[in-house]
């Protein structure tokens, strides 16, 4: 039966994807209505300048006081599309204060305090949805809560931020350097001014700590994540990738230990074989690759930004969080049973790929691979090549502990032989 009075829903900023959302709850507001079985209706908008236009928004809905337009009584979900910590934690907090359900898009809040909003959602007895902190319109994270809740997932890696594949895509595709791609990219819309949080890999490891969470059960936070950024990525590097059958993509990798007693939450550029299906993601999409044991390997595809379908992510969690208010239920919350360490980077096992400038003269190699093995690190293939009293030795290891890995570069830039360290770089995805 088809409830009439609405469900009245506050929507906290107004920017790109605020603006879509409420543009496609104006405009499907009918089809919304038969989904969820009852109206929702916009009641208030709060944004920062209300002098700006807003087309298709009722000016009498804008406001800037955000607290007052939480406590006026009748605000049935909030949604927040402001980002950053404050005041959207305080506004979140406010809202579950008041019996308001949230839908969030904030991955950096809660890549940082999603425990303690989770807790607050709880002891209220109300939905915390946050489909779009992840991966734009990708359904990603109701899937891992829900669909796999009865599996193990021991991996996930992924490409979540755009900005930074377009950048990557373009300098594989076209041989551009860093800064001509960037430039591209700014161009086009797909980097801010300052594109700091996409290129040194913040925003992907704030999604990270998000999924790992998810994934495993356990509490990760930000400052558990190991993140290298992507800036000093090179030509030169894309062309050694080439050479091995790669390419380079900026990855968020989660796994679970072999013992399962630990995980391991990571984000830094790494080669990966043309043949593994993240290399084939192209422009600003994103895709994660998901591995649990009796679903075997899932992908999941898709725009990872924008205003359009970052909002479709949005108003699916509306719609499950009307569903559950008209049930008087909630949804899923946070689960971290397992309660699981976050190991150091150290710790993790990985492939090195690392290119040196080196004295072009016999017992080079062999005063490297010696370095090598002091440090238990085998070797798996060696290229070499020089003139004119130069060389480069581009060496690619098998899978050792991280820290065995560095500590084997330390000693490297020590040997009178070895003139540099001209790139590293993880292999990952075979």
């Amino acid at each position: 039966m088809m409830r009439t009075r609405p469900l009245k829903v506050a929507l906290l900023g107004c920017g790109v994807v605020g603006s879509e959302v409420a543009r496609i709850m104006t405009t499907h507001a009918d089809d919304l209505t038969q989904r969820i079985g009852a109206p929702v209706e916009l009641a208030g908008v709060a944004v920062r300048r209300p002098s700006k236009v807003r087309e298709g928004i009722d000016p009498s809905l804008v406001t800037t006081d955000a607290t007052a337009l939480l406590k006026r009584g009748d605000i049935d979900i909030a949604i927040e599309v402001i980002g950053g910590i404050e005041p959207a934690r305080t506004l979140i907090t406010t809202a579950f204060e008041h019996g308001i359900s949230v839908v969030s898009a904030n991955k950096a809040l809660l890549a940082q305090d999603g425990a303690a909003l989770h807790a607050a959602a709880e002891q209220h007895g109300l939905d915390l949805y946050y489909e779009a902190a992840v991966a734009g319109a990708i359904p990603l994270v109701r899937p891992m809560r829900e669909s796999l809740a009865g599996d193990k997932i021991n991996r996930v890696m992924g490409i979540v931020n755009g900005t930074t594949n377009f950048i990557l895509d373009k300098m594989d595709s076209t041989g551009a350097g860093y800064q001509e791609a960037l430039d591209e990219a700014t161009a086009l819309g797909y980097a801010e001014a300052d594109p700091t949080a996409d290129v040194e890999g913040y925003d992907a490891a704030a999604k990270a700590a998000i999924l790992a969470g998810i994934a495993f059960h356990t509490r990760v936070r930000l400052d558990d994540v190991y993140r290298e950024g992507m800036t000093e990525v090179s030509a030169a590097d894309f062309a050694s990738a080439k050479r091995m059958g790669c390419t380079i993509k900026l990855l968020a990798i989660l796994e679970r230990a072999a013992d399962g007693e630990s995980v391991t939450a990571r984000v830094h550029p790494a080669m990966i074989p043309l043949s593994h299906p993240l290399a084939s993601v192209r422009e600003a999409y994103n895709a994660v690759f998901v591995e649990a044991e009796a679903a075997g390997r899932l992908m999941f595809y898709g725009p990872g930004a924008g205003g359009a379908p970052t909002a479709s992510a949005v108003l699916g969690d509306l719609v499950a969080v009307a569903r559950n208010k008209l049930a008087e239920a909630t949804g899923p919350g946070e689960s971290a049973y397992t309660q699981l360490p976050v190991s150091h980077m150290g710790e993790v096992v990985t492939r090195y790929h690392i290119s040196l400038d080196v004295a072009d003269k016999p017992g080079v190699l062999a005063q490297v691979a010696t370095t090598f093995a002091e440090h238990g690190v085998s070797i798996d293939t060696v290229r070499q090549q020089g003139k004119d009293g130069e060389a480069s030795l581009v060496v690619v290891t098998h899978r050792a502990p991280d820290a065995a890995l560095s500590g084997t570069v330390e000693a490297l830039r020590k040997l009178d032989t070895v003139r540099g360290v001209a790139s590293i770089m993880r292999v990952e995805g075979e």
